[in-house]
């Protein structure tokens, strides 16, 4: 498929203009060394600062402020309005509330925010052009400037750009305010609520690269020679006919954003645009010894467009991509750069845990490190469009990128789901997603839905896929069925270039022998649904006191366990790979404690398992259990590793040696009972040994055995330590001991140094240890935590799905062991920070510094 895209791309830009590159060693960097504020337009700074805002309707204790008219008029007085910086999510603060949705977090997230905000632009502006671009705001944004509306933006996770000209006053103060609207929003998880992501102030002339203007594919790559192909979208937002000139230099990209050397340039090209009107101009250009974008090696590169018109100073726009090529095919799997690759994906909800959905990018660069460090390939962006960072990370980190648009079309889940916004938006969230995130080399597939009622529609489908297709034919488009055999058996699914699929695979061999999809590359598009508690193993029971064993043997009925989805994949091994359910926890849909009916979805079919699922939500609803975030992370929502981390580290990092044991061992009553032991290696065989004594080797099957069991150990205090081996050679070990009391408290801070810019964080662990250090397991003690110097304690968390402490508390008790606090520098003051933790409960206290720069 992909080189047939590839192909149609090539004929598509047969008008360009193939170019010689400046390309030797030798070759002059006539570009100064800068670093780009980000892809896009050249004139923006960021516009985070300085806002304030007022929130109204549904308050966090329930009752109801009711919403003035006149807010949006510059003289309205907002000098009572909490000041505050974006991204901003005004539901993570809390309170927790029983009485509200688990599937949300139980947090109050509906209501009705205004932000509003001065700022001015300089009289030297006066004649270009002034937009605000919105990198998401929760929900139905609507935007004032100087008490005049601009316009709307309903859908909560599309980026979308704001034409302010008209309504701006170039050296006056001017004001912007924003309503937002969640009570309006229904949701299946925790969305968060306001402008919880960046927003950028960008000055363009009156002739320049349109917003997401630029189109850059790499149709022909080779080892030795690509050819990258470059169309820019000229706009013409004057009164009059432009002559103007575009020229495109290559360079050289390093962290992301840093400008290189300078590989290749396109010469200049003559265009005429009519007044308020925009062509597009293409060009291709012969790039030789590319440096491919790879997992291994994420080479980028940025393409400086300068578009030159008489009369204003030229227009500068960066577009930062990757030269790769890909090929999905229904037999090979998945090609990248010719290499078959696995994708070994994990499912990722937006929220940043106990930061809220407010963006934050070193939060976010600590989760993809930590799926990286497991052995995670690619992200799909459950279930909506992600924020841009995300997209950049992968870039230069070499993830891959699901990249889905929406939860439901024209049918709803929720009353006020998606299904309201469809008629109207879904063709300009669509070009919306497509437009902003086509250059990404890390983007790998466009996904047009996930588990949508609809999922039969085929003229539906048709429609959705065919615009995508449209905007960008170079990669594939697909949806997660959670009904493949609906999606298939309609024909629907033939209207798409891959086959995703969650959880159901019973019936592949069936639609490997139809015609239809015999060529049809199919996808894990969820797996698993695993669920567990980070230390907690229960004996004879998965589920106790609203916890999930760690023992990873509890799933939901249309789930499996980790290894059970590994024995699959063996068994298709032309499935391209798959995407977890779900890397991290995340607020929200707490399933197996989660009332949500949407989940009888999964069982549309099956009338039986309905019933079931049925009584069992009933069950739930008569309890209201307290749970209010997941228990399908592989790491909790602290990014502490659950036991089921060391499973998929094992399985897809088999060079890395590696062993885990499971459970702990501190069982005081359970001495002479049994104990189950579990060990997770990448290692194909070991021996365990309780107090020295042997219980056995144990062997895997290829294809079969994903962890090794010892179900018949007879618990006594003391040690348990494995010896994993590899091709008869020892390979790794790994060794628990029951420890001593509680003793300490240990602060572990993730980095010395942060930033001084007020957003860069400090992620700290805290541990209870006996004397030896040893994490003392089951341990519950309250912490206070306290700060001095120049930072702030952000949030802290225990990663316990049934904690009702508000994240922003600096009080927070142990779970099994474990908690975290996250601090920020402050601003603009470098200097030491010094984290302090006290207990009543007969610890000695402790601290940790960091320096901020």
């Amino acid at each position: 498929m992909n080189q047939n895209a590839c192909k149609s791309t090539m004929k598509r830009f047969a008008a360009g203009i193939a170019l010689v590159l400046m390309q030797s060693a030798a070759a002059v960097n006539a570009h100064a060394q800068t670093t780009i504020i980000r892809e896009g337009n050249a004139n923006v700074q960021l516009f985070d600062d300085n806002w304030k805002f007022s929130r109204y309707g549904l308050q966090p204790d329930g009752t109801k402020r009711p919403e003035p008219e006149g807010m949006e008029q510059p003289a309205w007085n907002d000098k009572d309005w909490t000041k505050l910086n974006l991204p901003h999510d005004w539901a993570i603060a809390g309170p927790f509330r029983i009485e509200l949705a688990g599937k949300t977090g139980k947090l109050p997230w509906k209501a009705i925010g205004w932000y509003r905000k001065q700022f001015t632009i300089d009289k030297k502006d006066k004649g270009n052009r002034i937009f605000l671009d919105f990198d998401g705001a929760m929900a139905y944004a609507k935007i004032w400037v100087n008490g005049q509306y601009v316009g709307t933006w309903p859908y909560g996770y599309s980026s979308f750009r704001m034409d302010i000209t008209p309504f701006v006053k170039t050296g006056q103060t001017n004001t912007v305010a924003v309503r937002l609207d969640t009570e309006s929003w229904d949701s299946r998880w925790y969305p968060g609520a306001g402008i919880y992501r960046h927003v950028w102030l960008v000055k363009t002339a009156p002739v320049h690269t349109d917003h997401w203007g630029t189109t850059i594919t790499t149709p022909e790559v080779t080892d030795s020679a690509a050819t990258i192909q470059v169309a820019v979208k000229v706009s013409n937002q004057s009164k009059v006919t432009a002559q103007s000139k575009v020229t495109t230099e290559i360079f050289e990209c390093t962290n992301g954003t840093q400008i290189g050397q300078q590989v290749g340039a396109i010469q200049e090209t003559p265009v005429k645009v009519l007044a308020d009107s925009a062509v597009v101009v293409a060009n291709s250009i012969h790039l030789k010894q590319p440096q491919l974008w790879s997992l291994e090696k994420p080479a980028l590169y940025i393409a400086k467009t300068t578009v030159h018109t008489n009369g204003s100073k030229p227009d500068i726009y960066y577009t930062t991509f990757g030269i790769r090529h890909l090929q999905f095919t229904a037999r090979q799997g998945f090609l990248l750069n010719g290499k078959r690759t696995e994708i070994k994906g994990v499912c990722l909800h937006h929220d940043m845990g106990a930061l809220g959905a407010a963006v934050n990018i070193t939060a976010l660069r600590r989760q993809l490190r930590i799926m990286k460090e497991m052995g995670c390939n690619a992200i799909r962006t459950s279930h909506n469009p992600p924020t841009p960072e995300l997209l950049q990370l992968a870039d230069e980190m070499g993830l891959l990128v699901w990249d889905e648009a929406f939860d439901a079309w024209k049918k709803p889940k929720l009353k006020n789901d998606y299904n309201k916004l469809f008629p109207e938006w879904h063709e300009k969230d669509l070009l919306a997603l497509v437009h902003r995130d086509k250059n990404h080399p890390a983007v790998i597939i466009w996904s047009i839905g996930n588990e949508v009622m609809d999922q039969r529609d085929t003229a539906l489908t048709h429609e959705l896929a065919a615009i995508v297709q449209h905007a960008d034919p170079t990669r594939p488009v697909s949806n997660g069925y959670n009904d493949p055999d609906g999606g298939r058996a309609s024909g629907a699914a033939t209207y798409l270039d891959i086959m995703g699929v969650n959880y159901f695979f019973s019936q592949q061999p069936k639609w490997d022998a139809d015609p239809r999809y015999a060529d049809k590359p199919t996808m894990g598009s969820e797996t698993s649904s695993c669920v567990s508690s980070r230390g907690e193993y229960f004996f004879g029971t998965k589920y106790d006191h609203f916890q999930a064993t760690s023992y990873d043997e509890a799933w939901p009925g249309w789930g499996c366990s980790p290894d059970e989805q590994f024995r699959t994949n063996a068994k298709y091994p032309h499935l391209l790979g798959e995407f977890v359910w779900t890397g991290f926890d995340y607020l929200g849909e707490p399933t197996p404690f989660n009332s949500d009916e949407t989940n009888l979805l999964n069982f549309r079919t099956d009338s039986s398992k309905r019933k079931e699922l049925e009584a069992a939500l009933d069950a739930i609803r008569k309890k209201n259990p307290p749970s209010r975030s997941s228990y399908f992370g592989i790491v909790d929502l602290c990014g502490f590793p659950k036991d089921r981390y060391y499973n998929y580290q094992a399985h897809w990092r088999p060079e890395l040696p590696m062993a885990h044991i499971m459970p702990h061992w501190n069982w005081p009553e359970r001495i002479g009972q049994n104990v189950p032991v579990h060990v997770y290696t990448s290692g194909d065989m070991a021996e365990l040994f309780v107090n020295g004594v042997s219980q056995g080797k144990k062997t895997k099957r290829p294809g079969e055995d994903f962890r090794l069991v010892w179900d018949s150990i007879t618990y006594q205090p003391g040690e348990v330590k494995v010896v994993a081996y590899k091709n008869g050679q020892q390979w790794a070990t790994d060794v628990v001991r029951t420890t001593g009391k509680m003793s300490k408290i240990t602060l572990e801070p993730e980095t010395n140094f942060l930033q001084a810019d007020g957003t860069d964080l400090c992620y700290i662990t805290v541990r209870i240890c006996d004397n030896d250090n040893q994490l003392v397991p089951r341990s519950a003690v309250n912490l206070k935590f306290s700060i001095t110097g120049p930072g702030e304690i952000v949030a802290t968390d225990n990663g316990d799905a049934t904690s009702f402490v508000p994240f922003s508390s600096t009080a927070r008790p142990t779970f099994n062991g474990m908690a975290q606090v996250i601090v920020k520098g402050k601003k603009g003051h470098p200097g030491k920070i010094t984290v302090s933790v006290q207990t009543d409960e007969g610890l000695q206290g402790s601290s940790t510094t960091v320096e901020a720069k």
